[in-house]
């Protein structure tokens, strides 16, 4: 314990040092000054006289009637609701409803409905209605909130954010029922009386005191109201406490203790805070630290590609509303910092759409802990980001970004005046069809086709600095067909409270990848650190107008490797072949956790998966295919929708052995006109015999034949180097310098795919790194380009001789049954990267 220490002490610099002495130092004396003198709140230290109700009445007049600093004011609340009446018609009876379930006391909160926190009437803000526990009333940092045995913090916390003000607000603006602004009154008196300053659990986290500071900012400006004859003062009690709370937060900030979305949520309220209330004593103070982290921050944790660095689906989405947050204010302030954040957005918002399929749902990468910005409003998932992508939108006039019609969220986070305008915030203008995107400094690859095919591939970093919210899921794939969710990241399930669940939900079995010897490519050590951790590396991501390909490995099971091979032909088929290469017999499985409205019809090495009217054949040529639904033994067929919630789904694993190296490979059938009927592997030939890192399916569907090679030479194999194209030629003709065959067709690309049908007439070639193709027989073929090309497709299924090209076609030569063919080239929008 002794030596950790000083390990860690040796590696600060001096900056580091002295903010740790510093606050290590203000700690010590605020828990000897409130073992001394018991805390409590004083309105006299923010109105000296005593004249308690007067001040609030000249707060609320000063809050209601002053030029709006924050997105909603007073002065709004007729437009707004106006607005949203018209364009939501159910909007009232569903605010009211949703409203009406907070006042009986019911509280819908991560993944569990209608918890109660109440005991006789009276709240317990630091009660675990869930697991029945308390945290105990101890100086802040003295509460062991990581412990089990006070609850699931979590729960806790989630219940004092207090986001499910911004429900009643809703209600309250809606309905005009004053009932709703009462509640919020009653909770917050109630809340005063239970968390006196720097005492229990909801004093513990900067992060959670920064999200109850912007919930209460909100719940300030839509429930102020000079005429109503309040029996107490509660914008004083507000204004006092916000501005404690937001000095516990930038003494404690988590510079060095969580420097990812804990310190940017920490410095957005201090941001927000500071300029939108600016009769606070420390608002000029607060709103310079908030803009300074936020500003240093966009440089370290938004990568090039706009993804945040941590890896996480969940908490990019927190980091886009945060900066959009930061952006509105800034806009609404005249703050010249606005560009800067605009920046930051765009970026986001941006990586955002990339990995959200096309009816906007986030696939869950890496931890996901159930809350989100502007959930309470309406109640949206928190997968679901068309509410975000819209808000960017308007703001930065980028229809691209959006999502099908606008949300009523972006009219309440746009309500403002200076975001009136013919453009903002209804932007309903169609977007364009989005291309196959690599996001390639965070590591994500992203292929989609028109009709809704939408496949996710983790290539990347294990996470960030500890890697505290990512998953054991290198060269994982998460898959949407046709707008229906497949292949799943079968989530979170918690943190803290369950530490085998939490071991297990992030584990690599628990993704769609491959485990070796029932190991995990990366070993977990507590709820937020790793023992030892899988990094990706991509060696290939090819894509053009007719197919993409993936080709990446892991470190995880050194000195074995895992490679992965993915082929996705758009709108047709997917093929993922799995390398594994190491000395001596192994055992490997491939893992498939689907969506649970899927159901499995198992017939050996096959599968039919269907879901209302789609139907998805699933094939495996080698091992032993099982399925899996809400097993304890093997811990499969689980996943988590959202926090606190464990469900059974299906999932299948694919089991093979032998000594490396060996292939497990899978074939994902999206063809309703010709579907497969049966999937095999065959030979690779080379110039010495079978190629050992080479692998071959043949696909045998109703009118058609397949087939698809890899070949993975490796560093001893014939002519190719191991990760790179190379610079081989070929004469009119003539052979590569190395080539390797597969039935009747030859080739030098690293990926080949061919369809033939009746008398076998080729109609469609794909491949990669290459220079030639060709095959024997009557109506063989014979393309030939003048050097290796990094992807081609080749379309020969119209009637006449020409052939459509993809790719770089230039001094093609092609014939087809002994006949030159005219050669088009044709190429979709150029991938974004």
């Amino acid at each position: 314990m002794i030596a950790n220490t000083l390990t860690r002490l040796a590696r600060m610099d001096r900056k580091e040092l002295w903010w740790r002495v510093a606050a290590a130092s203000r700690i010590a004396v605020d828990r000897v000054a409130t073992a001394i003198a018991p805390p409590t709140w004083d309105r006299r230290d923010l109105v000296p006289d005593g004249r308690f109700d007067e001040a609030h009445q000249a707060l609320s007049r000063q809050i209601a009637t002053n030029a709006q600093r924050f997105v909603i004011g007073a002065a709004a609340k007729r437009t707004v609701a106006e607005t949203i009446h018209r364009e939501f018609p159910h909007a009232e009876r569903q605010a009211a409803m949703r409203a009406d379930r907070v006042l009986f006391g019911h509280y819908d909160l991560l993944g569990y409905r209608g918890l109660r926190f109440d005991d006789s009437g009276r709240f317990e803000w630091n009660y675990d209605p869930v697991h029945d526990r308390r945290a105990p009333h101890v100086f802040w940092a003295s509460v062991p909130y990581l412990d089990p045995a006070i609850g699931d913090h979590k729960i806790i916390w989630e219940f004092n954010r207090h986001q499910h003000w911004m429900t009643l607000g809703r209600a309250y603006w809606l309905t005009g029922d004053r009932k709703y602004r009462d509640r919020f009154v009653a909770e917050l008196t109630s809340w005063l009386d239970a968390n006196p300053p720097l005492w229990g659990i909801n004093w513990s986290s900067m992060l959670e005191l920064a999200l109850r500071s912007l919930s209460w900012v909100w719940a300030l400006h839509c429930f102020v109201d000079p005429d109503a004859n309040d029996a107490t003062p509660w914008t004083v009690d507000l204004l006092l406490a916000l501005d404690r709370q937001l000095a516990h937060v930038e003494h404690n900030a988590s510079y060095y203790f969580s420097p990812n979305t804990h310190l940017t949520g920490e410095a957005l309220a201090l941001y927000v805070a500071g300029r939108a209330v600016p009769m606070l004593s420390g608002s000029a103070r607060y709103e310079a630290v908030g803009r300074r982290i936020l500003v240093d921050e966009a440089e370290r944790q938004i990568a090039g590609d706009g993804g945040h660095v941590e890896r996480s689906a969940h908490y990019h989405r927190y980091t886009l509303d945060f900066y959009t947050l930061a952006l509105t204010i800034a806009r609404i302030t005249h703050d010249p910092v606005a560009p800067v954040f605009e920046r930051a957005v765009g970026k986001l918002a941006f990586a955002a759409r990339i990995l959200a399929d096309d009816r906007g749902r986030l696939p869950h990468l890496g931890d996901d802990d159930g809350g989100a910005m502007w959930w309470a409003l309406t109640g949206r998932r928190t997968d679901d980001i068309r509410d975000s992508l819209a808000t960017v939108a308007a703001l930065l006039e980028r229809p691209d970004l959006q999502i099908g019609p606008t949300p009523e969220e972006t009219y309440w986070l746009l309500a403002h005046p200076v975001f009136q305008s013919p453009n903002q915030p209804a932007i309903r203008i169609p977007q364009s069809a989005l291309p196959s995107t690599a996001l390639a400094d965070t590591g994500y690859y992203v292929s989609r086709s028109e009709e809704g095919t939408h496949l996710v591939i983790d290539g990347g970093p294990h996470g960030y600095q500890n890697g505290g919210h990512a998953h054991a899921d290198a060269l994982a794939v998460t898959l949407s067909v046709r707008g229906l969710p497949l292949l799943i990241d079968p989530g979170a399930g918690c943190y803290t409270i369950d530490p085998d669940l939490r071991d297990r939900m992030r584990s690599s079995a628990l993704h769609n990848t491959v485990t070796v010897d029932d190991r995990s490519q990366s070993i977990p050590r507590g709820p937020f650190h790793w023992a030892h951790t899988a990094n990706a590396h991509v060696t290939r991501w090819r894509t053009n107008d007719g197919f993409d390909y993936f080709d990446g490995s892991h470190d995880g099971y050194a000195p074995i490797v895992h490679r992965r091979h993915l082929v996705t032909l758009h709108r047709d088929l997917i093929v993922i072949a799995d390398l594994i290469d190491g000395p001596g017999p192994h055992r490997a499985a491939s893992h498939w956790h689907l969506d649970p409205r899927w159901s499995v019809d198992l017939r050996g090495n096959r599968a039919v998966l269907t879901a209302s009217t789609e139907r998805i054949g699933f094939f495996s040529t080698t091992g032993t295919m099982d399925v899996f639904c809400g097993d304890s033994g093997s811990g499969l067929g689980w996943y988590s929708p959202a926090y606190g919630r464990v469900d059974p789904t299906r999932s299948i694993r694919v089991s093979g052995e032998g000594t490396g190296p060996f292939w497990l490979t899978t074939v994902i059938d999206l063809n309703k006109e010709n579907p497969v009927v049966d999937v095999d592997t065959v030979p690779v030939w080379a110039e010495a015999g079978a190629l050992a890192h080479g692998t071959a399916l043949r696909i045998a569907r109703e009118a058609s034949t397949d087939y698809l090679l890899i070949a993975e030479p490796g560093p001893k194999g014939p002519g190719l180097r191991d990760d790179e194209p190379d610079d081989r030629r070929a004469g009119p003709f003539g052979p590569a310098a190395s080539t390797w065959r597969v039935a009747e067709f030859e080739t030098d690309a690293r990926m080949l795919f061919c369809r033939t049908y009746h008398e076998r007439r080729v109609t469609r070639v794909a491949f990669v790194d290459g220079s030639l193709v060709r095959s024997s027989g009557r109506r063989g073929l014979h393309l030939v380009l003048p050097s290796v090309v990094p992807d081609l497709h080749l379309d020969l299924s119209g009637a006449n001789a020409e052939a459509r090209i993809a790719g770089p076609a230039f001094g093609a030569r092609l014939l087809v049954g002994g006949r030159e063919t005219s050669v088009t080239p044709e190429r979709r929008a150029a991938p974004r990267t």
